[in-house]
């Protein structure tokens, strides 16, 4: 390939922003497997002159990474008529959703029409049986065919259906019944068995509540509800499956996934991964590999909100760079799993779970990303200290890039780095979050006729709808789930005692109950999606820290990040598993180096939850605490990297490693004996570091 030209690229999929947990809509060169139309054209991306490194991981082995790895399930190969069926039904979904932002639909008309809408092309798209993936079957029409009935039916008598949910008629107590089968059949079908079993336990839960005083459970028993307080709640109302967690995905979300889907079609992804090689990829330092898989991985996070999709986008392009360099493939797998789950923690798009926060605590959109910017920051920094640190104890060395001269590159495409602001002063400017990213795609889709090789014609403007609407199928289906689920905690009341059970095996103790709330979400993280694993906890975990008296918004963000989180934890950390797929490496070894990469994003939560000085670092405190807990806490970021790194300005000892690595988890808590003692302690490592390395050569640095 020469330099200047075009990169070409195979179509790209639809990703569900469950699928990691926050909204996109495709991925570059060709990542991933999903339905397709053969006669789409090749999405087109920059054409920023940057000439790839030929030794790049092929397209197939990234798709097969991809769809081992990512959470959502793999979708068919759709073609002819019932192809641009689909294709049609995608666009018109997109269609309504930005018709929504400027048109007056009724809450519950829209939802409604929008599941019918999304069960119709899951049950098409993704198939229900491994062997049922080449075409679609007879059973599929049929469930088409339930969805379209069981959903309609609200609309015979619209009025008083509504009025009558706690007297159903038997036709709604049918449609209702099949209606929720449906929504935990196309959760099934789009990620796994387990959500949607769980939403039939809780069922069975408020059904069967008397049995339990029988069976030594006592305090979750209740008196128990009958199928037509049930169908009633869940199908009837906006408490079930048409709650909050549906209405967030059938607004922030599909748009969202529109937006990203206008900014990958127009370019901007794969500009992105070339402009952070030519900015920090030639840097003629060891670390500069390192540091350009940072860099993308956070822009990648404006068109990219999952952690295993934006792992495994880096990794066919950086894992050579990171090998040449001379890093290990378990550290270089680790680097690339810190990278991409910083997709999901960084604004301006956050993950779907982020949008949730927002409609759960009556907060703006542009609020939650306000309270991310600092973790964020301590987040990146901790990644970039800990490669410049294991870049020079691993003696890795700085490679030769090709690339374009960076202010060329950044003048020519440049306008791509409007994602990065283009919603946020929208909504300064006080506008709604729905209205300012209906803006921001506007802005996108006008910005792509800069070049002619971007430009949103027609026909690529169609693309990217469609991607947009098949982008947003797997967490519509999964937020209905959750929805069931949030409507019979809230039913039966099971949110407040799971809650104050927590509180009572804590003692009431602040430090113990975070402790068992951050180890409840780990363990709900590892069963269920992000999206839902937070909603799960919005109802049973944050009442227990807020009765222990931590903030509902640090309790919110607590319960957020560690939802995000499971992504890299034990024993299924999905994006290092993928990253080791792609470079060889253990995937064991990559887990546990990734918790090391990531370990701020794990303390942070702590940090604001546990005093109220640790507030600053959400913004939410007096000017005074932020500054303190702020520089505290970048402090320990560097004294953690110096620790688990194991260099400073040579390899360190571990006694000089033990004092960084207790004087970082000090400076964490917010408190000034704390901040003095991890001061201390931090001084006390450095002079034994300084004093035994002064007349020691210090080894060359790359």
């Amino acid at each position: 390939m020469n330099a200047g030209e075009p990169i070409d690229t195979a179509p790209s999929r639809s990703v569900s922003p469950d699928a990691g947990d926050g909204p996109r809509a495709s991925l570059p060169a060709g990542v991933g497997d999903g339905p397709r139309n053969p006669e789409y054209p090749k999405p087109p991306t920059s054409n920023s002159g940057l000439e790839r490194p030929t030794d790049e991981i092929g397209d197939e082995q990234v798709a097969a990474v991809l769809e081992a790895y990512e959470s959502e399930a793999a979708t068919r190969r759709l073609h002819g008529r019932v192809a641009q069926a689909v294709s049609i039904a995608s666009v018109g979904l997109s269609l309504y959703a930005l018709y929504w932002v400027v048109g007056i639909v009724e809450p519950q008309v829209y939802r409604l029409t929008f599941l019918l809408v999304v069960l119709a092309l899951t049950f098409v798209a993704y198939p229900g049986r491994p062997t049922a993936a080449a075409r679609v079957e007879p059973l599929d029409w049929i469930l088409v065919a339930l969805a379209g009935l069981s959903l309609a039916w609200p609309f015979v008598e619209f009025e008083l259906f509504i009025r009558r949910a706690a007297t159903p008629t038997a036709m709604d107590l049918a449609c209702g019944t099949v209606a929720i089968a449906l929504v935990l059949e196309a959760t099934r079908r789009t990620a796994g068995w387990i959500l949607p079993a769980t939403a039939v336990a809780f069922i069975a839960y408020a059904y069967l509540g008397p049995l339990l005083d029988f069976v030594g459970l006592g305090l979750f028993a209740h008196r128990g509800y009958d199928l037509d307080r049930l169908v009633g709640t869940l199908y009837m109302t906006l408490e079930g499956i048409f709650g909050v967690p549906l209405d967030v995905a059938a607004t922030y979300i599909v748009l969202f996934t529109i937006y990203g889907a206008v900014l990958e079609v127009s370019g901007a992804g794969r500009f992105f991964l070339d402009w952070s090689l030519a900015a920090v990829g030639r840097s003629g330092s060891a670390a500069g590999p390192g540091r350009t898989v940072t860099v993308a991985g956070f822009l990648l996070g404006t068109v990219s909100g999952s952690g295993v999709a934006t792992t495994v986008t880096l990794g066919a392009v950086a894992w050579p760079l990171l090998k040449r360099a001379g890093y290990p493939a378990d550290v270089a797998g680790a680097i690339l799993s810190a990278g991409g789950i910083g997709a999901i923690l960084s604004p301006p798009t956050l993950g779907a779970a982020a949008f949730l926060i927002a409609e759960f605590l009556h907060i703006s959109y542009l609020q939650v990303l306000v309270m991310a910017s600092i973790p964020t920051v301590l987040y990146y920094l901790s990644i970039i200290l800990m490669i410049e640190a294991d870049s020079r104890r691993l003696g890795a060395h700085a490679v030769a890039i090709e690339v374009p001269p960076f202010w060329r590159l950044t003048r020519r495409y440049g306008y791509h780095f409007s994602s990065l602001l283009a919603i946020a002063i929208f909504m300064t400017l006080g506008f709604t979050a729905f209205r300012a990213v209906f803006l921001a795609t506007l802005l996108a889709a006008a910005l792509s006729f800069l070049d002619r090789a971007t430009a949103l014609t027609p026909r690529r403007l169609w693309h990217a709808l469609d991607l947009g609407g098949r982008g947003v199928l797997a967490v519509a289906a999964t937020t209905g789930t959750a929805g069931i689920i949030v409507g019979v905690v809230t039913l039966t009341g099971l949110g407040l005692k799971i809650a104050g059970l927590i509180v009572t095996l804590a003692g009431g103790h602040l430090a113990l109950t975070v402790i068992y709330a951050a180890v409840a979400v780990w363990v709900l993280g590892l069963a269920v999606p992000v999206t839902a694993s937070y909603i799960i906890a919005a109802v049973m975990i944050a009442p227990a820290l807020v009765q222990v008296g931590v903030p509902e918004v640090a309790a919110h963000m607590f319960i957020f990040y560690y939802a995000v989180l499971s992504e890299v934890s034990p024993p299924t950390a999905l994006s290092p598993f993928a990253a080791a797929a792609l470079t060889g490496g253990n995937p064991f070894r990559t887990m546990m180096l990734t918790w090391k990469y990531t370990l701020p994003a794990f303390l942070v939560p702590f940090a604001f939850c546990l005093s109220p000085e640790g507030l600053g670092i959400l913004l939410e405190a007096p000017i005074g605490d932020i500054v303190r807990s702020t520089l505290t806490a970048a402090a320990g970021v560097a004294a953690l990297a110096a620790g688990f790194g194991g260099y400073l300005r040579a390899p360190a000892t571990l006694p000089e490693r033990a004092c960084f690595t207790v004087g970082g988890l000090l400076l964490f808590y917010a408190g000034t004996v704390t901040d003095v003692a991890g001061i201390a302690a931090v001084a006390v490592g450095a002079a034994m570091h300084l004093f035994r390395t002064r007349r020691a050569p210090v080894p060359a640095v790359n």
